[in-house]
């Protein structure tokens, strides 16, 4: 793989302002450090095009799929290698970020060496097979006492979220680790080696809603979203699915509560609302920065963009300028009590070890 490797042209006279640059000729590599098939793969695959049509110079814009390690291997592979000529950016996810909350040691990156141009909030489904006996979402009380499998990618991955909230719904499930991607997973599940299974906004709307909808898989309930007091609601794209807050009212009698719960919330806000950044490397000139964050102001006023987002990726907005910024921070940060309490959780219920 080459990162940045036709740089040549834009870093022999660095440009003095965005309107300066021109990435004409080029092929920019869109690194997504997952297997494809997945939410975040799907999510990059529909944005190449609009990033082709709106950075200047129209340059070719090509997904490269580096998974492993729960995404950290791209990741590393990106902070080591990818040059500040703007030919690479990087698309990080929950999975991406959780690694690094949560101190794993394979995390050779550090966020705050990158230049955040673009965040976009997301959300995911949880569905099962209609083996369990479940038809509906209103049935999900009939998960409790069953034995339920799920792919998970690791303990530290995006997967931290099903983790935390299956255990605190009370459902008995088995996470069977080393899947390379949330696609992965749901082969899995198309193959019947696992029987629950959640997939993020895009990879449902493209990949799962057609299995929904010839009867092998029955959707149960969204992550949801955050209201404007910071509370878990209906995700917008999935307005007619309960929320996990709903879920587990439906499972328990009872709202969610406790230390426990608040533990599941942050990961949670640090997944899902601030869940996919698209990142430039350390030491990228500013002009180039500005006219990605440009192309991306572009994208989003884009009418064919809007017009096409809703049923490939979700009605999500993309965030840019302060606001990708301020994303970036959510998405980045947890309280030390927070990460001990989760650290400790897996080490003595999942024997994994990051200290």
């Amino acid at each position: 793989m080459a990162l940045g490797v036709a740089g040549a042209a834009l870093t022999a006279a660095l440009p003095a302002s965005a309107q300066d640059v021109t990435f004409e000729g080029e092929t920019i590599e869109f690194m997504i450090p997952f297997s494809a098939g997945g939410g975040s793969d799907t999510w990059a695959r529909f944005l190449a095009p609009f990033l082709q049509k709106h950075l200047p110079g129209n340059p070719s814009v090509q997904v490269v799929n580096e998974p492993g390690g729960g995404s950290t291997k791209g990741a590393n592979l990106f902070a080591a290698r990818a040059r500040p000529d703007g030919l690479t950016i990087l698309g990080t996810s929950g999975s991406t970020q959780f690694p690094y909350l949560l101190g794993d040691p394979r995390v050779r990156y550090e966020y705050a060496d990158w230049n955040v141009v673009m965040a976009t909030p997301t959300g995911g489904v949880v569905y099962t097979t209609p083996d369990t006996g479940v038809e509906s979402a209103d049935q999900i009380d009939k998960l409790a006492g069953q034995d339920l499998v799920y792919a998970s990618q690791g303990a530290t991955s995006l997967d931290l979220v099903p983790l935390l909230g299956f255990r605190l719904m009370g459902l008995d499930v088995r996470h069977v680790f080393g899947f390379q991607g949330r696609g992965d997973g749901r082969l899995a599940f198309e193959r019947g080696e696992v029987n629950i299974d959640y997939q993020t906004s895009s990879g449902y709307l493209q990949n799962v809603q057609p299995l929904v909808d010839e009867g092998s898989a029955v959707p149960l309930f969204s992550w949801g979203a955050l209201d404007d007091e910071g509370n878990i609601v209906r995700d917008p794209t999935f307005p007619d699915l309960p929320s996990y807050v709903e879920a587990y009212e439906a499972i328990n009698g009872e709202a969610p509560s406790g230390a426990e719960f608040e533990a599941y919330k942050a990961f949670f806000v640090a997944g899902f609302p601030a869940q996919k950044m698209v990142f430039l490397p350390e030491g990228t000139d500013q002009a180039i920065i500005d006219a990605y964050k440009q192309a991306f102001v572009d994208i989003q006023d884009d009418p064919e963009f809007q017009e096409q987002k809703g049923p490939a990726i979700g009605d999500y907005q993309l965030a840019t300028g302060d606001s990708a910024q301020n994303l970036y921070e959510q998405g980045t940060r947890v309280s030390d009590e927070v990460r001990r309490s989760v650290v400790d959780l897996l080490t003595s219920e999942y024997d994994v070890t990051l200290d």
